[in-house]
């Protein structure tokens, strides 16, 4: 349904004249958009516009400011992207244009900015002369930072703290701002960008176009539509939403170690085809279950706010370019799911604004153990986590076939954009749930987490959320008895992961990110392509490896080889071993090569002929 907000914050329909053009507008060319934005999208295979395009495209181009909510996936950043590069180059056509800074694009974490980079520079591929686009989130060099921002970039993307700090500084001028964007605004004010945002909307010349972009709207979004916007469009995509059925939804309610029997074997026995995104609560469990899989020879690379931002922003690349099938993600900063608990926790401080370089802030490790520490183990146990950092919303994961909720989250929000991952752009997709019953809770603490004792709480409440939107949370029986075979391999390589290889493989790999990030970014800027050597999947050798666990011995598959590998579902199991030895065999082969009928070998100097 599509409403707008009249003088007393009344929603009210959009006219019919409106909701008949956006019906009539199937194709990118009946928008009215710059030819060269048209090479551009035909470049990047977009077939016909979404919903959310064909709606707020036209609206942006009649100076509309919008309020719009739609799904992850449902191309928010082009619709707002597209206008914008429209309305700039039509500007810059007229004579009379100045060089400025015309719009300013506010995200909430790093990797979002990213994206939307990149998604700005895919759409200026035909006119990148034109219009400039500049990256406040990277890591660099701020006289260097400072130098191009004096050359008035077409386009700003930042984050809401490092654009304040900028603005504060005279180094970013808003005097001649046209557009402003907010991405993902109800998650902005969530990382504690209150005063930012404040303190931006003070320094915007009256009149500038805004749009929000949103996958909810609530309170936040309320708070945000005061600041900046006039009179704006709602945009509400509920009917899109509720057609899409292409997400199959299951939740395994199991012990505590039996999360780990299970992922083992469906990665062993590939249960699960094609791309796999796996959430865990926090670091530390990134790499124990990193760890656990490199036992059996299972690949996988880790994503949390640990990393560097350009490690982060490559991980995601490679996976998209199928370089890796699998990431294990971590939640930990709250903010993507548990909103309400975070802001409360993540109020920044007056002084900690000041000193913000956008690098991070400081956070508590090992949350899965709140048991009462001394004061010099909580001192050890600080390491810098970026605050501006989110994997469950806005970042654009492509071709995931399965979210894999590991631990599961604390809210429903959470688990909504955690699934979101999955089943985009009219593909299918299955979302996969681990749940630990109050009665096996803590009892085996090893593998315990303190978030898993409400879970069961947790998980009715998703399921009433999804029945709500015609979707649902199906139980998967999974007959945990057929796998008893691998319960000692489970337990082998569950023990070999103590708490001092995790955190050996966790400084290992930190060390390693912040080499390739550092020492090597002025070489990969001078040539790109050596990136796509770069591997985020390395094993972290932080655990005494066991070869034999890498290949499943027949007698221990469920059912019978034949019934595994040959059954419904057309399930494979790679064993990697030849029945004969290959060396021996090639060997064998070249020496008959050699050898004449009669049984001689063959002498290539009297074999050899020349024609004159």
């Amino acid at each position: 349904m599509k409403r707008k907000l009249n003088e007393h914050d009344v929603p009210e329909a959009v006219t019919e004249t409106a909701e008949a053009s956006q019906k009539a507008q199937r194709n990118f060319t009946d928008l009215g958009l710059d030819s060269r934005l048209l090479q551009a999208i035909t470049r990047e295979k977009f077939a016909a516009p979404t919903a959310v395009q064909a709606q707020a495209i036209p609206l942006a181009l009649a100076g509309k400011d919008i309020l719009a909510r739609a799904k992850t996936g449902s191309g928010k950043t082009a619709a707002y992207v597209l206008p914008v590069l429209h309305s700039i180059l039509k500007r810059k056509s007229e004579s009379t244009f100045n060089k400025c800074t015309s719009a300013l694009i506010l995200v909430p974490t790093k990797e979002l900015a990213g994206q939307v980079t990149k998604t700005i520079q895919a759409f200026t591929a035909f006119c990148a002369q034109d219009v400039r686009t500049e990256n406040l989130t990277r890591k660099e060099d701020d006289k260097v930072q400072r130098a191009r921002l004096l050359e008035a970039p077409d386009i700003v993307v930042a984050t809401p703290g490092r654009a304040n700090i900028l603005i504060n500084a005279s180094v970013l001028k808003l005097d001649n701002l046209a557009y402003l964007v907010i991405d993902e605004a109800d998650l902005v004010l969530s990382y504690g960008h209150g005063e930012d945002l404040e303190n931006i909307a003070k320094s915007m010349p009256p009149g500038v176009q805004s749009f929000l972009m949103s996958a909810t709207l609530r309170s936040e979004v309320d708070t945000l539509k005061s600041l900046f916007c006039r009179e704006p469009v709602v945009l509400e995509l509920d009917e899109e939403e509720k057609e899409d059925a292409n997400l199959n939804q299951y939740v395994v309610k199991c012990a505590e170690d039996e999360k780990f029997l299970l992922i083992y074997a469906i990665f062993m026995l590939k249960l699960v085809k094609g791309k796999c995104i796996v959430f865990v609560a926090d670091i530390d469990r990134c790499y124990r279950l990193k760890l656990f899989l490199e036992q059996f020879g299972v690949k996988s690379c880790v994503l949390n706010s640990e990393l560097p931002v350009n490690s982060r922003i490559h991980v995601v690349e490679e996976f998209n370019r199928n370089v890796y099938d699998i990431i294990i993600a971590s939640d930990e900063n709250e903010v993507i799911g548990n909103e309400e608990k975070s802001r409360k926790r993540r109020k920044v401080t007056k002084d900690e604004k000041e000193t913000e370089t956008g690098e991070g802030a400081e956070k508590d490790e090992w949350e899965d153990e709140p048991q009462e520490e001394s004061a010099t183990n909580k001192k050890r146990k600080k390491t810098k986590a970026d605050k501006e950092y989110g994997v469950s919303r806005g970042i654009d994961f492509k071709n995931v076939a399965c979210v894999l909720n590991f631990d599961l989250p604390t809210t429903t929000k959470s688990y909504t954009h955690r699934v979101g991952r999955t089943a985009r752009a009219g593909k299918a997709g299955m979302a996969l749930s681990f749940v630990i019953p109050k009665h096996l809770y803590r009892k085996h603490k090893p593998a315990s987490i303190a978030s898993a004792a409400n879970d069961e709480e947790v998980l009715a409440k998703i399921t009433k959320s999804q029945e709500k939107k015609g979707q649902q949370v199906q139980p998967y029986n999974f007959d945990m008895k057929r796998l008893d075979g691998f319960r000692y391999r489970m337990g082998d390589a569950l023990r070999s992961v103590t708490r001092i290889a995790i955190r050996e493989a966790r400084t290992r790999e930190l060390r390693q990110e912040l080499l390739k990030s550092e020492k090597l970014k002025r070489h990969f800027e001078e040539n790109p392509e050596d990136l796509q050597h770069l591997r985020h999947d390395q094993e972290s050798h932080a655990v005494r490896t066991q070869p034999h666990l890498k290949h499943v011995p027949e007698y221990l598959l469920p059912g019978g080889a034949k019934q595994v590998t040959q059954g419904e579902g057309g399930l494979s199991v790679g064993f990697n071993k030849l029945s004969e030895n290959r060396i021996r065999s090639a060997r064998m082969k070249n020496r008959m090569k050699n050898k004449k009928p009669g049984g001689r070998k063959a002498d290539p100097l009297k074999t050899l002929s020349a024609k004159r």
